[in-house]
């Protein structure tokens, strides 16, 4: 049987807008000037990497996006359309997926804050089975705007076969005159890979573990890069029709 939402499924791919192609055309910059831009990356020197991409979203409100991670989580055919040629699956770790999950009265940021998705996607030509811990902004030490100005997005990056986590991402969506822009920004491996055992985070157990995990590079970087844009602004396009369609869902 069909899904209903199927018909916004679509592989073809909008070029990268024309301000992450500059970014990725002036390459790494230096660690001390990432956190002062909206598109680039940045190789730090424990080996971690900062990736900073910015998503022009007319049409688009912040609480779309909060609607949109508390629904798409539990069937891997809605992942599917955020990024149809990279998306494999997603499903909630607690194991309300499919109907259930529909039937779940929580709606907005209740439906996904404090709860994590374990998916399977292709970052680059890499295939990666992750687990990504939803948090509230003030676990990182952030505000949370009011609904009206915004929202954000704040997670922890891990492992879904091993007890690790491997970084961060914020979404920072904020409302503009005709829509929102997304300020994203992740930061991964470095110090922020850490073995995880009954909550404890154990730096440096399990080096054969954590020192691939730990070590990124340029190429991770720009691959995340080129990800995010891609998936953002593909969403984008189609999140207020698909709002007007499942929102109340």
């Amino acid at each position: 049987m069909t899904d209903a939402w199927s018909r916004y499924l679509d592989p073809d791919m909008a070029p990268l807008p024309d301000h992450v192609v500059v970014a990725l055309q002036h390459g790494p910059v230096a660690p001390t000037a990432i956190a002062s831009l909206p598109d680039g990356y940045a190789v730090h020197r424990d080996r971690s990497i900062e990736v900073a991409v910015r998503t022009l979203m007319p049409g688009v409100t912040p609480a779309m996006w909060d609607w949109w991670f508390g629904w798409h989580g539990s069937r891997d055919s809605r992942y599917r359309l955020w990024h149809p040629l990279a998306h494999v699956s997603a499903q909630w770790a607690d194991g309300l997926n499919g109907e259930a999950a529909d039937a779940d009265p929580r709606r907005g940021r209740e439906r996904y804050v404090g709860r994590t998705s374990h998916v399977v996607e292709h970052l680059g030509s890499t295939l990666v089975r992750g687990a990504i811990s939803f948090v509230p902004p003030g676990e990182f030490g952030l505000d949370d705007p009011p609904p009206a100005r915004g929202t954000r997005v704040c997670a922890v990056l891990g492992l879904s076969q091993a007890p690790v986590d491997v970084g961060r991402f914020v979404h920072d969506v904020r409302a503009v005159d005709g829509g929102s822009e997304m300020w994203s920004r992740f930061w991964l491996g470095g110090r922020l890979a850490v073995l995880r055992r009954g909550g404890a985070r154990l730096r440096g157990a399990s080096t054969t573990l954590l020192r691939p995990l730990a070590r990124r590079n340029e190429l991770d970087a720009r691959a995340l890069l080129v990800h995010c844009a891609q998936e953002m602004n593909h969403l984008a396009v189609r999140l207020p029709d698909l709002y007007a369609d499942f929102g109340d869902s």
